[in-house]
C-alpha cells in the first residue's frame, strides 16, 4: 500500500509535523512493506507564495496569518473559497467582521488569490505518487486548507482514501468534520498509534472498520462513529519521530534562509496537574488528559539521536506540562551532555529555584510557565493551585537564571470582582525589571474545559465564536460540533478595570527592555544594596542593613508577615510587631515587595540576562519599536 501522510497549512513552517514523525515511524514499525510518503503542504505554501507574489509574501506573512491571528479564523478563510468553489465566499463576512474589530486583513486577503492554484498544484504532485491512502493531519487552523485539497484529490481520483486525523478531530469534532464532508473516508478521534494500524488492515481487507474504537467511516450514506475508547497510547508505544524527509525538504527549499529549523520532541500526554485539578478555561488536552511519560533516559536518548541525526540544537518539546520525575533522569542528563541545547518547556508555575536552576543548565532557554495572573482570587477560580506571589517568586528565578518565559495575563473569570484587580494593577509598575505578559485578554470558551463542560461555572449562554462564520458554510447547530472556540457573554471584570488592567500590562511591556531592580552584597558584608533602574521610578540605590536586610533576604521564598515576623525573632533582636508593619508598608511602597494579601514577596534580582529589545508589536497589536511583541519567545532573558 502506498500511504501519503500531509500536514497543510499552517503548521509553522521552522517545524516538522510530529504527528507526520509520528506515524511514519509508526507504519515503518508496524507495516514495514508499505511505502510512506510525506507532502509538508505548509513548507510548501510558503514556498509558492514568494514565488508568486514575487518575493512580496514572505515567510513572516505566513506566521503572521497562520499563528497570529488564530482567534479571527484568517489562515482557514484564506482557503474557504476554494473549499466551496467560490472566490467570493466569506469575503463579505471577513469585511464586516474586520471593519468593526480593527483587524488588519491585507496579508489574508493578498494570500487568498493564491490559494486555488495551490491547492491545484499540491494535487498534482501528491497523485502523481500514486497513493492509495492519503492521511491528513489537522490541528487549529489546517482544517480548511486539508478539506479543500482533501475535496481536489476526491474529485480527481474517487477511490482514493481519505483519512483524517489530530487535534480538531477529537471527540464530536471529528464526527462533524465527517458527516459534513462526504470526500472524507475516515476520521480518527483521538490518539492514532492504535487506530490507524487497524484502519489500514481493514481498507487492505476491505471491510467494515466497526471494531476501531472512535472512528468515523460510511456506512452507505450514514456517517457512523464507533464508540471512542478509553485506553491511552502506553509510552512504550509512542514511536520516535522520524523528520528525514521533512529535512530533505527544508534543505531544499527556497524559504530556508528565512526559517531557524528547530526540532520538535514529546516527552508526555496528558497533564497530572488536570488529573487532580483541570484549570477551569483550559481545554487543550482534549479527551486525553491522561497522564503519561517515556522515561526521561528514554526521552534523552531521542533528543541525542534527533540532535546528531539533524544537526538542530533547538528542541521544541510539545508536552503539555514537565513529567516532574524528568528533573532527576532528563534534565540531569541533558546538562550533562556536551550540546549547546536551547529547548522550550511549559511547566507548572510553582517551580522552585534549584530546579529552575536545572532547567536552565540542561539547556532550556524558554518556558511556558502557565502564570495567567497575580491575583489569588483570579488563581483560586481557574483552579490553578499557586499565589500570586508564587508567580512573582517564578518571574523573578526566571531573570536570576537567564530564562526567557512567556505568560500571558487572562481575565474574564465568573465571580471575579474589582476589587480582586485593584490592588494588582497598582502593584504594577513595580514589576517592570520582571518579564512582562504578552498582554491582558479576556479568556474565551474552550471545548473540552471545565467552563465548557460545566454551565453551571458561570458561560451558559455560548455558540461558536463569531470567526467561523466566515470560515464555514455550515449550519450553527453543526458548527457547535465541529469548532473549539466560542463566544459567551463576557463575565468578571469590565468597564475601567478592564481599561487599566490592559493598560498596566501594556506599560509593563513597553518598559521592560531598560528596567533592572539588582540586589548586591558587598564581600564580607551584611549590608544589601538594592541598585534600582526601573522605568518610572528614580534612579536611586536602597541600603538594607540588620533585620531589614534579613527580612528582604527571608521575603525571596515568599512569606506570610507571621512566618516572617518568626523568622527574624529566630535571628535575634527581632522587631516589633509595628516595625515589621510599618517596614513592609514603606518597603512596598519603594516596589521592594509585592503583596498578593496573604504573602509578600521580594522583587529585587540577583542577576540581570541579556535581553532583546528588538521588538515589532506591541501587546494591543499596534507598532511598538522596542516594546513589541516577541517573536518565539525570543525576548527578554535568554
Amino acid at each position: 500500500m502506498r500511504i501519503h501522510l500531509v500536514t497543510m497549512p499552517w503548521q509553522p513552517i521552522e517545524l516538522p509535523s510530529l504527528q507526520v514523525g509520528l506515524l511514519h515511524a509508526l507504519l515503518d514499525r508496524t507495516r514495514p512493506d508499505d511505502e510512506v510518503r510525506e507532502f509538508h503542504g505548509s513548507l510548501r505554501w510558503a514556498e509558492f507564495l514568494l514565488e508568486r507574489s514575487k518575493g512580496a509574501l514572505r515567510p513572516g506573512d505566513h506566521v503572521a496569518v497562520g499563528s497570529e491571528s488564530i482567534f479571527d479564523g484568517l489562515g482557514d478563510w484564506v482557503f474557504s473559497g476554494v473549499l466551496y468553489n467560490d472566490p467570493e465566499w466569506g469575503v463579505a463576512q471577513l469585511k464586516e467582521y474586520a471593519a468593526r474589530r480593527g483587524t488588519d486583513i491585507s496579508t489574508a486577503t493578498a494570500m487568498r488569490v493564491h490559494a486555488a492554484e495551490f491547492i491545484e498544484e499540491s494535487a498534482d504532485a501528491i497523485l502523481d505518487e500514486a497513493p492509495d491512502v492519503v492521511g491528513f493531519t489537522t490541528t487549529f487552523m489546517q482544517n480548511v486548507s486539508s478539506l479543500a485539497l482533501a475535496a481536489e484529490l476526491k474529485r480527481r481520483r474517487p477511490g482514493l482514501t481519505v483519512v483524517f486525523g489530530g487535534s480538531n478531530c477529537d471527540g464530536p469534532m471529528g464526527h462533524a468534520l465527517h458527516r459534513n464532508h462526504r470526500f472524507v473516508d475516515h476520521v480518527v478521534r483521538g490518539e492514532g498509534e492504535y487506530a490507524l494500524p487497524a484502519l489500514l488492515t481493514h481498507i487492505d481487507a476491505g471491510t467494515a472498520p466497526a471494531d476501531v474504537p472512535g472512528l468515523c467511516w460510511w456506512d452507505g450514506q450514514e456517517s457512523r462513529a464507533n464508540e471512542e475508547s478509553r485506553r491511552t497510547v502506553a509510552p512504550a508505544d509512542i514511536p520516535s519521530p522520524d523528520y528525514d524527509l521533512w529535512q530533505q525538504a527544508v534543505d531544499a527549499s527556497p524559504v530556508a534562509e528565512y526559517v531557524h529549523p528547530k526540532l520538535v520532541v514529546e516527552g508526555a500526554r496528558g497533564c497530572w496537574w488536570g488529573e487532580k485539578h483541570h484549570c477551569t478555561f483550559c481545554g487543550l488536552n482534549g479527551s486525553a488528559m491522561t497522564f503519561r511519560a517515556k522515561p526521561g533516559n528514554r526521552l534523552w536518548d531521542e533528543v541525542d539521536r534527533l540532535v546528531r541525526r539533524h544537526r538542530i540544537l533547538d528542541i521544541v518539546t510539545v508536552d503539555n506540562i514537565i513529567d516532574m520525575a524528568y528533573f532527576k533522569d532528563f534534565l540531569p542528563l541533558a546538562a550533562e551532555s556536551r550540546w549547546d541545547l536551547r529547548m522550550h518547556y511549559e511547566v507548572k508555575s510553582n517551580l522552585t529555584a534549584e530546579q529552575l536552576e536545572l532547567l536552565a543548565r540542561a539547556g532550556s532557554v524558554h518556558i511556558q510557565p502557565g502564570i495567567e495572573s497575580l491575583s489569588n482570587r483570579a488563581l483560586d477560580l481557574m483552579d490553578k493551585g499557586v499565589s500570586g506571589s508564587r508567580n512573582i517568586r517564578t518571574l523573578r528565578e526566571c531573570e536570576n537564571h537567564s530564562l526567557t518565559c512567556s505568560w500571558n495575563y487572562l481575565y474574564g473569570f465568573p465571580g471575579e470582582t474589582d476589587q480582586d484587580y485593584a490592588s494588582v494593577i497598582d502593584q504594577m509598575p513595580a514589576l517592570v525589571h520582571l518579564q512582562p505578559p504578552g498582554g491582558a485578554h479576556r479568556i474565551q470558551l474552550e471545548r473540552f474545559s471545565p467552563n465548557f463542560a460545566n454551565p453551571a461555572l458561570g458561560f451558559p449562554q455560548r455558540r461558536p465564536a463569531e470567526m467561523y462564520r466566515h470560515v464555514y458554510d455550515l449550519p450553527e447547530d453543526q458548527l457547535a460540533d465541529l469548532v473549539y472556540l466560542f463566544d459567551t457573554p463576557p463575565a468578571g471584570i469590565g468597564g475601567g478595570t478592564e481599561a487599566r488592567l490592559k493598560a498596566a500590562a501594556r506599560d509593563w511591556y513597553t518598559g521592560h527592555p531598560a528596567s533592572t531592580l539588582v540586589l548586591e552584597q558587598p564581600t564580607g558584608d551584611e549590608t544589601l544594596l538594592v541598585h534600582d533602574r526601573r522605568h518610572g521610578w528614580p534612579r536611586r540605590t536602597h541600603r538594607l542593613t540588620g533585620w531589614h536586610a534579613a527580612a528582604l533576604r527571608h521575603l525571596e521564598a515568599g512569606r506570610t508577615r507571621s512566618a516572617l515576623h518568626r523568622l527574624l525573632t529566630a535571628d535575634g533582636d527581632p522587631p516589633t510587631g509595628a516595625e515589621l508593619d510599618a517596614w513592609l508598608r514603606e518597603t512596598v511602597a519603594l516596589g521592594l515587595l509585592f503583596d498578593d494579601g496573604r504573602s509578600y514577596v521580594s522583587l529585587p534580582t540577583w542577576h540581570v540576562p541579556v535581553r532583546s529589545v528588538e521588538r515589532a508589536q506591541a501587546p494591543d497589536g499596534t507598532a511598538g519599536g522596542a516594546s513589541g511583541t516577541p517573536d518565539n519567545g525570543e525576548k527578554a532573558a535568554g
